[in-house]
């Protein structure tokens, strides 16, 4: 039963504490001094006098709201958005867009996907990577082809995106879909055969689960859910003859990576090491992609 504000209230009894309005898992005696909402101490935002939740700072609310308040927070750093799944809804917009173009011109798709070197089967694409396209390591990440394959990516990028989005804040999290996804793309480009094809967002969407795993074993999460999905995923990558198996573990390896730099950077240091670490990673995809093109051509 919820106890009464203002009546009696052992200090042992910790079910007897309200929980985070932002984190309904966790214990608080903190409430916001303007809405006087809980929030636990991820949360709270220092004001003029005692703390304040993050969409009282965000909106002023209140008279004689404190000025001198800080700009809440994400656990990663990142800015706090009034919708925290906008990117995410986003990215699915533009994956759709171009599924349902490619289902009305065929061709359309053809240009998208990624091939390391002419002749390409079974697509039409004039030129491959090896040529200069180096574009098709990003266009590939929006295109697909079966109805299986996009509507199952769109999901898992909707069930992971959202949290991460939320925890990492739009920027990072974008970092993080973009350059987990060029992972897959090049490891793809360096392991698979040069006249294969290859498309999806599979790459990127591996890294959000990377990430996801990272973030719930820093929030001390249960980890059996995400652990459990991640390994039906790679038993139908490799189970599956047809599926890149390159790009899964290209972007997840790469999400591991950025999603342990996202969440465990000093805050002192937190964005040149987040960032920094994007940009090593970028790098490699670079340095992975001349090499394989140096044996091509």
């Amino acid at each position: 039963m919820d106890q009464a504000p203002g009546s009696p209230q052992g200090p042992q009894d910790a079910q007897s504490l309200p929980t985070c309005y932002r984190h309904p898992d966790r214990d608080t005696g903190i409430r916001c001094t303007r809405c006087e909402r809980p929030i636990c101490p991820e949360c709270m935002v220092s004001a003029s006098v005692g703390f304040q939740c993050p969409e009282c700072v965000r909106n002023g609310s209140g008279t004689g709201h404190a000025p001198s308040a800080t700009t809440p927070r994400t656990l990663a750093g990142g800015t706090i958005p009034a919708d925290p799944r906008l990117l995410t809804k986003i990215l699915i917009g533009i994956n759709l867009a171009v599924f349902l173009v490619g289902q009305i011109r065929p061709s359309f798709v053809d240009h998208l996907v990624l091939v390391g070197k002419w002749p390409p089967a079974p697509f039409v694409a004039t030129e491959g990577v090896a040529e200069g396209q180096w574009y098709l390591l990003f266009t590939s990440m929006f295109a697909h082809q079966a109805i299986w394959h996009i509507g199952f990516n769109m999901l898992s990028l909707w069930w992971l995106g959202g949290p991460l989005e939320a925890a990492l804040g739009r920027v990072r999290f974008l970092a993080l879909y973009i350059v987990s996804g060029l992972a897959g793309s090049a490891l793809t480009y360096v392991l698979a055969a040069p006249s294969s094809g290859s498309l999806g967002a599979s790459g990127a969407i591996f890294g959000l689960f990377g990430a996801t795993a990272v973030l719930m074993r820093r929030l001390n999460r249960d980890m059996r859910p995400i652990i459990a999905l991640l390994v039906i995923n790679l038993i139908f990558t490799f189970g599956m003859s047809n599926i890149a198996w390159q790009a899964h573990i290209g972007g997840l390896v790469a999400g591991v990576v950025i999603g342990y730099a996202m969440v465990h950077a000093p805050r002192e240091r937190r964005s040149l090491i987040q960032y920094g670490v994007c940009a090593v990673v970028l790098v490699v995809v670079v340095v992975m992609t001349l090499i394989r093109t140096s044996q091509l051509v």
